[in-house]
């Protein structure tokens, strides 16, 4: 089995800069993920644009929004493919485990993301009341 290819559909130039600070960190090549912004670009375009990236083979389409235009148009360009998943809400750590993990079926894959991208997100200091109680409780 091939090694999935990742896409990252994003608005303006968000997926660019998360691509570049994937494959500075961690080195993967530039087969292994694409950026597409819809700047500029119908919902049509940006569809066309995600099918010169996708590739024939399976594949993981990342995006920003799940309620966006974005996402809209990943999840009707994909709507015909059996080894492709969609997931929505990407950050960073969610990217770069997948560069290192594409060898995996997709559905593995998507999950791991989801799973990846959950625990991205943590709240490292909470705001305080002149105290030191925080805010929150």
């Amino acid at each position: 089995m091939s090694e999935a290819r990742g896409v990252l559909v994003a608005h303006g130039a968000m997926a660019a800069g998360m691509i570049d600070a994937v494959r500075k960190i961690s080195g993967a090549p530039e087969d292994a993920i694409f950026a597409v912004s819809n700047e500029g670009r119908s919902p049509e375009q940006v569809q066309q644009a995600i099918l010169e990236v996708l590739g024939d083979g399976p594949a993981v389409v990342f995006t920003d929004l799940g309620a966006g235009s974005c996402t809209l148009a990943a999840r009707l360009s994909c709507a015909h493919r059996s080894a492709v998943a969609v997931v929505t809400g990407v950050n960073l750590p969610m990217l770069l485990d997948f560069v290192f993990h594409r060898a995996d079926p997709v559905e593995r894959i998507a999950a791991r993301m989801t799973d990846k991208g959950r625990a991205g997100v943590r709240l490292l200091h909470e705001p305080c009341d002149d105290d030191g109680r925080p805010l929150s409780r």
